[in-house]
């Protein structure tokens, strides 16, 4: 929600409660308003109701709604409201014992009920403030979720657009209709492979997770396919580290990086030019893609891979403030080191 909007609400509230008090002010004082009583009684309220109130408002605010957001735990929530309201009332308490002393709470029928009295009302500020971070909240949720559909989609086209490409299609086919006639078994293993890459982009990717064994499958098999172009075995290293089981990831996270490594990467006779790295960590899953840089290529722009602006867009919607990127470029290597944070 823009701050404006935020601003207005908060504005708004006090500008009622304020009405609010001054209308039963108006009645209260219809038949007797001298000065000396008006300003009286206006000290008063501003000492037993206002200032509680802000205190107890701002507190459930901030304290309270962010210790249910955190903990979900309802009665730790409770305490700290509780505890809101008695530091707000004893706040009011003191500024109205220094200035009238006691006697004023005691026409509420005690002391004790006096600051009772102040405590309700900073209890009553406390939920309405609660009510308003909730809306806001929610409405921002929403929005969130809004801004996640619509880069998904963009991100969907994208990366059909990228996986799909036309040139990868078409060397790969080409690359299996070589290799039936030299070894009909390997070509029939890489055909499946690309249909298994089609069928996952085409299906899989609809979830807002898939298991991460799911992500390092489809990696395996494109890396596969990318090696039928070169005679060189060890072109490309790939490895993975600790266990993936019970461990989920956004789809098609990882691949643009692997992606960009073969498109920016040309020397293929050259041992580990792409160096591939996946760790999985007990709270942390971390991914390291290294290439060595085509020289001549490196002024292209990536206008026919999936470019890192979108990428940091997808992953800030996806993971905010749960993940590191770092990208780097030093002489004639590209380096990228990716670290998401996991329950």
């Amino acid at each position: 929600m823009k701050r404006s909007l935020v601003i207005t609400l908060h504005v708004g509230f006090w500008l009622c409660y304020g009405l609010l008090i001054l209308l039963l002010l108006g009645v209260f004082f219809r038949n007797n308003a001298d000065e000396e009583r008006v300003n009286y009684y206006f000290g008063l309220i501003f000492r037993m109701a206002v200032v509680p109130s802000v205190i107890g408002f701002y507190l459930f605010y901030w304290l309270v709604f962010s210790t249910y957001v955190r903990t979900r735990n309802l009665w730790l929530s409770a305490a700290y409201a509780l505890f809101g309201a008695l530091l707000a009332a004893g706040v009011g308490y003191l500024g109205v014992t220094s200035r009238y002393g006691t006697a004023c709470l005691s026409k509420t029928g005690s002391v004790l009920g006096g600051f009772l009295l102040i405590a309700f009302a900073a209890f009553l500020s406390g939920v309405v403030a609660l009510v308003i971070r909730g809306c806001i909240t929610w409405y921002s949720e929403i929005k969130l979720k809004e801004a996640l559909v619509q880069k998904n989609h963009e991100m969907e086209l994208a990366l059909i657009k990228s996986q799909l490409d036309p040139h990868f299609l078409f060397n790969t086919i080409n690359n299996i209709d070589v290799l039936i006639l030299k070894n009909a078994a390997a070509a029939s293993s890489y055909l499946n492979q690309l249909s298994d890459i089609m069928r996952f982009m085409l299906y899989e990717t609809k979830t807002d997770v898939i298991p991460l064994a799911k992500e390092v499958e489809y990696i395996e098999k494109y890396i596969a396919l990318q090696k039928i172009r070169t005679a060189n075995p060890n072109y490309i290293h790939f490895s993975v580290e600790g266990s993936l089981h019970g461990k989920t990831i956004a789809p098609m996270v990882l691949i643009p990086f692997v992606e960009n490594a073969f498109k920016h990467t040309g020397n293929k006779k050259l041992d580990q030019a792409i160096s591939v790295a996946i760790c999985s960590r007990e709270k942390a899953i971390e991914f390291i893609c290294k290439n060595r840089v085509n020289t001549h290529k490196t002024a292209l722009s990536e206008a026919n891979g999936l470019g890192n602006e979108l990428i940091r867009k997808r992953l800030n919607l996806l993971y905010a403030e749960r993940h590191t990127l770092t990208v780097s470029q030093q002489e004639n290597q590209y380096h990228v080191q990716l670290t998401i944070a996991t329950p």
